[in-house]
């Protein structure tokens, strides 16, 4: 395709040029209106300026990959719903075994849960969780919040749900489910485990003193609530055993105190009187401090329940705690409150059977989503049916679930879509890669080490769903000369090169956004990735990761 005339060119630059700037830096000071906005803006000057035609622009919009974007982000808010993230959570913290094990298990928890439920997912729910695990054991929450993002990323290139970019060259290559995943799963377990060991060996020095600063407590991670793993939002620990107690037993309990505290006051008036010397003598009291006490104990009142085959009577009993004996004093008949304690216990226990049998139905038609998908059906179509299948078993009104589901994303597809065909029919990116094309063939080792530098500069300078969508149809062309292999070939060197290219700077993919976003602000643990923390650590890791997967890919 040649050049379009000069004035088409030039405006569709500057459309492309308003839409790039806002979509890597949304926050610009002169119009900081955000990514969204500024895909629709760039959309609609392209038709303004007459560089693509309406029906065109609406010619260009994917809907299967808008309809498979939707599907899985419905799937994706029921499994948090199921609490599915909840348990991702836990697994980080079961049984660990200290610093350097916990970052391992941030590597391959946040790798396999990015590749079936998307790595934008995962980081904005397990952030906050990983980031209060570190804190409460006095780790740096560097390390682990690189793990999070890099991992995530590097998991989402091995299916064509974990990440957009895969999305795309899924539907565009139609290579299906089963087959990506057996091109890109190996390299994503050697790129995750690569990830993790030079994590380690990066941060060994940190995650080594944890020890000394910790003054020995537990090594292991404090498992948290799991309320506060659904919520998102975590709260300081604090002692709550007092607020706990019934206003009942908080007046039970405050005398016992009271007497309790008067006796040892006397008996510490005593001790005070004498001196003590020696180590007999520390016993001697104590064991008369415990003897006091315990000739003081008050004389308790409990109520005994004695529930037997049909209910027996409910009986009071009084102990004295000196003589250790009970006497029933009076058989009394069931009273109404008991009834209504068993009326409550039933509703509870039905609540929760009901809840289990939800849980369970989520995760069944997630997994036949996912047995569909490897048996080759549509994926978009799957999605649908997967996410429409949820929404009518949940058996109540759909919009509190469909207001979870990120439109903005959505709407940025449509706009990013229209943009970059407008793009491609100025003739610009094509005359470019004519340059590049003969240069960065597959079938030789030079041509696939061109071919991923100029997919990776450009996935962190275009962002990588345009840099697939401008080199996507081009790469493979050129591949499908050599034969259809290689095409197929092509298109998953471009889907691992362009996915982990994110790991490369903190703009690079949106899953590292969202991480430092949530770290930044999160309550009482809040932290602050830099650019430049990450990129220190990014260039090596995704030199490294990128040239070990693509050996695997192409050996494929």
């Amino acid at each position: 395709m040649a050049l379009a005339g000069t004035s088409k060119v030039v405006l569709g630059c500057i459309a492309f040029g308003i839409f790039w700037v806002m979509a890597v830096f949304p926050t610009v000071p002169f119009m900081p209106v955000g990514r969204t906005a500024g895909s629709l803006l760039g959309a609609m000057l392209m038709v303004l300026f007459r560089v693509i035609s309406p029906e065109d622009a609406y010619a260009a919009i994917d809907l299967p990959i808008i309809g498979l974007l939707f599907g899985t982000m419905v799937v994706s808010i029921f499994l948090e719903r199921a609490d599915m993230f909840k348990y991702l959570g836990n697994l980080l913290s079961w049984k660990s075994r200290g610093s350097k094990d916990l970052l391992f298990r941030v590597c391959i928890v946040s790798a396999f849960a990015s590749a079936l439920f998307t790595n934008d997912t995962c980081c904005v729910v397990l952030t906050e969780f990983i980031l209060k695990v570190a804190r409460q054991n006095n780790l740096p929450p560097q390390p682990f919040l690189l793990a999070l993002a890099t991992s995530s990323n590097i998991g989402s290139a091995a299916t064509p749900i974990g990440n957009p970019q895969n999305l795309v060259i899924a539907v565009e290559s139609g290579i299906s489910f089963g087959q990506f995943l057996l091109g890109v799963f190996p390299a994503m377990i050697v790129g995750v485990l690569t990830n993790a060991a030079i994590l380690l060996l990066y941060f060994w020095k940190y995650l080594s003193v944890e020890k000394d600063q910790e003054g020995g407590q537990p090594e292991g991670p404090e498992v948290v609530a799991d309320d506060e793993v659904t919520s998102h939002r975590f709260t300081p620990a604090r002692m709550s055993h007092v607020s706990s107690l019934n206003p009942d037993d908080v007046d039970c309990i405050s005398e016992p105190i009271i007497r309790s505290n008067s006796v040892s006051t006397s008996v510490n008036e005593n001790l005070r009187s004498r001196s003590i010397n020696s180590e007999a003598d520390i016993q001697l009291a104590i064991k008369s401090l415990r003897a006091s006490s315990m000739s003081h104990e008050m004389v308790e009142v409990s109520t005994v329940s004695d529930r037997r085959d049909e209910g027996a009577s409910s009986r009071k009993f009084t102990r004295t705690a000196s003589q250790q004996r009970s006497v029933i004093i009076e058989d009394l008949p069931p009273s109404p409150e008991s009834n209504g304690e068993n009326e409550k216990e039933a509703e509870v226990a039905e609540k929760r059977w009901k809840v289990l049998v939800w849980k369970t139905a989520v995760y069944l038609i997630t997994l036949g989503m996912l047995i569909a998908l490897l048996m080759g059906l549509n994926m978009s179509w799957t999605a649908i049916t997967a996410a429409l299948v949820l929404l009518a078993l949940d058996f109540t009104d759909a919009q509190a679930c469909l207001e979870k589901v990120s439109y903005s994303l959505l709407i940025f597809f449509c706009g990013m879509f229209i943009t970059v065909d407008g793009f491609n029919k100025t003739g610009i990116p094509n005359t470019l890669w004519e340059l590049v094309e003969p240069y960065s063939r597959i079938d030789s080792a030079k041509g696939v080490a061109l071919l991923a530098v100029v997919i990776l500069i450009l996935s962190n300078v275009a962002s990588n769903v345009p840099t697939v969508l401008l080199l996507g149809t081009r790469v493979a062309a050129s591949a499908a000369a050599i034969s259809h292999d290689s095409e197929r070939k092509a298109w998953l060197i471009l889907a691992w090169v362009s996915t982990v290219a994110g790991n490369l700077t903190l703009l690079g993919s949106a899953a590292n956004l969202i991480v430092c976003e949530q770290a930044r602000r999160a309550q009482f643990f809040g932290y602050n990735l830099t650019f430049w923390s990450h990129l220190r650590f990014g260039v090596p890791s995704t030199i490294v990761v990128t040239a070990i997967g693509l050996l695997i890919v192409i050996s494929y």
